[in-house]
């Protein structure tokens, strides 16, 4: 999982690119967690948490998307996700459904929260 961070200097906004299948999270480190040093510590927090106690699930929910952990599994999504019944209903949907949740590994989803921490400090 590979992502790629930038900084407008001129207006001061941070952004995060990555690849299609993990862009949901590239859009929750860019903006429920933004540049807020204590929500990134929380989840830095919980990732500990995690792995101490792998089988419990661990839960944050921002103001746009919601992050689960559990089994070593970490699973970003959005808040407004579609029912499985809406998802029967149009099978157009599966490319937003895959817009709309990505899964990874705890240690790739710890070193992207480290690595955008360490990218928004520079600045």
């Amino acid at each position: 999982m590979e992502f790629e961070f930038t900084k407008n200097t001129l207006l001061g906004e941070y952004f995060v690119r990555s690849s299609m299948e993990h862009q949901i999270i590239a859009r929750w480190l860019q903006d429920d967690l933004a540049q807020d040093c204590t929500k990134i510590d929380h989840i830095l927090d919980l990732v500990a948490q995690a792995h101490q106690y792998p089988a419990k699930e661990w839960l944050w929910t921002g103001k746009e998307r919601m992050v689960s952990i559990v089994n070593h599994e970490v699973t970003v999504q959005d808040n407004a996700n579609f029912s499985e019944a809406d998802m029967e209903l149009d099978a157009n949907l599966s490319l937003y459904e895959s817009e709309s949740i990505a899964q990874c590994g705890l240690e790739d989803f710890e070193l992207a929260v480290m690595q955008w921490r360490e990218f928004i400090g520079r600045y």
